[in-house]
């Protein structure tokens, strides 16, 4: 019997890694230093922007001098370490990636963090063996509520759209997945709290943890 979905896509912060504490501690150390206060409004604006994105928002907002390029150097260089060292996998993440990679499912990620930084959570994690296509939302026209990530992981791995299942924790993440024709699992992430009731309407299911998304997975496999 033909299954469902032949693809799972991963976000990266705060789907499969708890990360967005680094960020918190980043925009405030660099505004501080540009003599700013972190906006109340700021983590819904940038939400789903690529690293690009969000440096050119923060250069045009509070007048950075800075050109693009610098100002993602520097927020590498700040998070770096954390990347490598004390971001961590979401509790029964590798469990799931095990399991997902048993069952011969193609794996994908779609982030809108910036290359080096996934490679030093996923290299940190030991987990990079298990993502055939890694891409960032600076390697499309547009990040996130745009599906264009989605829709390049899905090209990577030669899977249809209709195939691929989402597991992501933002509204603009679960907005692109849908926008790519993809079936999503909104997964909760005390970052998104604030917009859980949007990302619980918007996602064809909703879970709390990855015994949640091994749950829902199985129940499209009948098992």
């Amino acid at each position: 019997m033909e299954r469902k979905f032949e693809a799972v896509i991963f976000d990266l912060d705060g789907s499969l890694v708890d990360s967005l504490w680094v960020w918190d501690k980043i925009d405030i150390d660099y505004l501080e230093k540009h003599s700013y206060q972190v906006p109340e409004d700021l983590n819904k604006i940038i939400e789903g922007m690529s690293f690009t994105e969000v440096a050119q928002y923060f250069k045009d907002r509070f007048s950075i001098e800075d050109d693009i390029e610098d100002i993602k150097a520097e927020w590498i260089e700040m998070a770096l370490k954390a990347y490598s060292e004390d971001v961590k996998l979401r509790e029964g993440a590798e469990k799931f990636l095990e399991y997902i990679k048993s069952e011969k499912y193609r794996i994908g990620l779609g982030s809108s963090n910036t290359r080096s930084l996934i490679d030093a959570t996923l290299d940190g994690n030991g987990i990079s063996q298990y993502f055939e296509s890694i891409r960032t939302s600076c390697e499309v026209s547009a990040g996130k509520p745009s599906p264009d990530i989605f829709l390049k992981v899905a090209s990577d791995l030669d899977i249809p759209e209709s195939k691929c299942i989402v597991i992501e924790d933002t509204f603009a993440g679960v907005q692109a997945a849908k926008r790519a024709n993809m079936t999503v699992i909104g997964i909760y992430d005390e970052m998104s709290a604030p917009w859980k009731e949007d990302i619980m309407e918007l996602s064809d299911h909703y879970a709390y943890n990855y015994s949640d998304v091994m749950e829902i997975l199985k129940n499209y496999q009948g098992k």
